[in-house]
């Protein structure tokens, strides 16, 4: 009999109900519908196509006094088929992208009605909607996602939206978590938007977010931070060592160029540089700094430095090729009288100048020639001899300078009287230095030869060369470091502590 009745009570509202009217059509004043959302879950959110997707109970009142009956039953749970039968609210989402009602294993919508004519219209919706995002702070940043909810064809003078309980309009499940976000406040409004058609109530929620870096941390930033100090082990390696210094710049500029794409791939490409960009910027720029720095430690260092490596293999041949065997000497002696007799007819001075010439060659092959302090150094009488030639390009072009002089070895007395006696050259200022080296001044070079194989003569024939450490390295161990620190403070400071304080005009809907 109950269901009867009901049955007969729904005949009876819908036998001169006019669906296409608004409830309130005739009176003067516009239908109001309430709305509330539960939220059961929300995410993921995407900064490539700058939308996020949640899933929630969207629910909808509004009173229909067409349908208002009497009876012991207060509320009438009524089936979806009666919503084909009933003016509804033509609600839609500004924002929204992709939304599609739950239809497994039937239409996931409820429909109540009371007695007072009060009707609630519930359904359950994943909602996809664009989140206009500002990505400069990013992955420090916080982002608002908006939701927008109005009529698409009723004005406010026909409906008009409100949030149903303000204190709990927007809720959400217990223990709902972001996987990437926290979800620090809600804000809702209603507020009036002015279209071409005219002016529409509209409902606004907005989900003030805040990004998590832990992830970022470990995938991009510790990793950087990493390889720019592995590139700084280049300042302890040997400088002669250009394979392994070059090598290890480049490696770690590689690595920095692959976390850089693959940090890129989840992010649009928008106009400006994010927070992450600068970060793998400095990072690049630190490597590339190591790389430039050992070219000037090759190049100030090693133009003209006169840097000889002396083996002890090439020592005995050397000293064997400068010593000559009693046999030679007298070969020589015997050569000199022959060509004396062939030229009797010569006159005394001509005899003396061949005299004077074989004693030099002998002299000369003898001892190693040294050079003063601001003289050149050559062996080019004894590169004369082609075993001994391919030895002296083997050591160096300075041995093979043209421009170089020999001087036989004087006794101690001389040398000492000769540096006592010899003019110091003017002391070139650093700068100077530095711009004689960038312009590759031939005569700079040169005069940076002679003094360092002068240095390297008064250090005994026996001292072997070991290369000592540049001062630009020296240097770069503690600016390196230091520098990147530092930046790295002002870095963390910057973006770290920077909060964005979200207002409603700073929202984009």
């Amino acid at each position: 009999m109950l269901s009867r009745n009901i049955s007969i009570i729904l005949e009876n509202l819908l036998k001169r109900y006019e669906q296409s009217q608004l409830p309130t059509h005739g009176q003067g004043m516009p239908t109001v519908v309430q709305t509330n959302i539960l939220i059961r879950s929300m995410g993921p959110v995407s900064e490539l196509d700058m939308e996020y997707s949640m899933d929630c109970y969207f629910r909808q009142y509004w009173r229909d006094k067409r349908l208002s009956f009497k009876g012991p039953i207060k509320s009438l749970s009524l089936s979806i088929k009666m919503l084909d039968k009933i003016w509804r609210p033509d609600t839609y989402f500004y924002n929204g992208k992709h939304s599609h009602i739950h239809t497994i294993t039937v239409p996931n919508k409820l429909l109540r009605l009371d007695q007072n004519g009060g009707i609630l219209y519930s359904m359950r919706l994943t909602i996809k909607a664009t989140c206009p995002m500002e990505l400069k702070n990013f992955p420090m940043d916080r982002q608002s996602c908006p939701l927008v909810i109005g009529s698409y064809g009723y004005t406010n003078q026909q409906l008009v939206y409100e949030w149903k309980n303000q204190d709990d309009a927007v809720s959400f499940v217990p223990g709902m978590t972001l996987n990437q976000f926290d979800l620090i406040s809600m804000m809702y409004r209603n507020f009036t938007s002015r279209r071409r058609e005219g002016d529409f109530s509209v409902l606004h929620v907005a989900f003030n977010l805040k990004r998590h870096t832990g992830y970022f941390l470990i995938q991009v930033y510790v990793p950087c931070i990493l390889i720019v100090v592995l590139s700084w082990v280049s300042f302890w390696i040997h400088r002669e060592a250009t394979s392994d210094r070059v090598g290890l710049c480049v490696t770690a500029v590689l690595t920095l160029s692959t976390i850089s794409l693959d940090s890129r791939t989840d992010l649009p490409k928008v106009k400006y540089a994010t927070a992450l960009d600068w970060f793998l910027l400095m990072s690049f720029l630190y490597c590339i700094a190591t790389l430039l720095e050992f070219a000037g430690v090759h190049y100030f260092t090693k133009l003209g430095s006169g840097e000889i490596p002396k083996l002890e293999e090439q020592w005995e041949d050397i000293c064997a090729a400068n010593n000559p065997s009693p046999e030679y000497v007298a070969e020589v002696e015997v050569d000199q009288a022959a060509s004396a007799e062939e030229d009797d007819g010569s006159d005394a001075t001509d005899n003396y100048e061949n005299d004077e010439v074989a004693s030099e060659s002998i002299n000369s092959r003898n001892e190693i020639c040294s050079c003063g302090q601001h003289d050149g150094l050559g062996l080019e009488d004894t590169m004369a001899t082609g075993g001994f030639r391919k030895r002296a390009a083997l050591i160096g072009p300075l041995f093979n300078d043209p421009s170089a002089y020999i001087y036989p070895k004087t006794s101690s007395h001389a040398s000492t009287m000769e540096r006592t006696t010899q003019t110091e050259p003017p002391v070139v200022s650093r700068m100077r230095q530095i711009w004689l080296c960038l312009k590759s001044d031939d005569n700079f070079r040169k005069q940076r030869e002679r003094d360092a194989a002068a240095e390297k003569s008064g250090q005994g024939r026996g001292a072997s060369y070991v290369n000592s450490v540049s001062l630009i390295d020296r240097v770069a161990r503690i600016a390196f470091p230091m520098s990147f620190a530092f930046f790295n403070l002002l870095y963390w400071l910057a973006y770290g502590m920077y909060k964005k304080e979200f207002s409603w005009s700073s929202i984009k809907s």
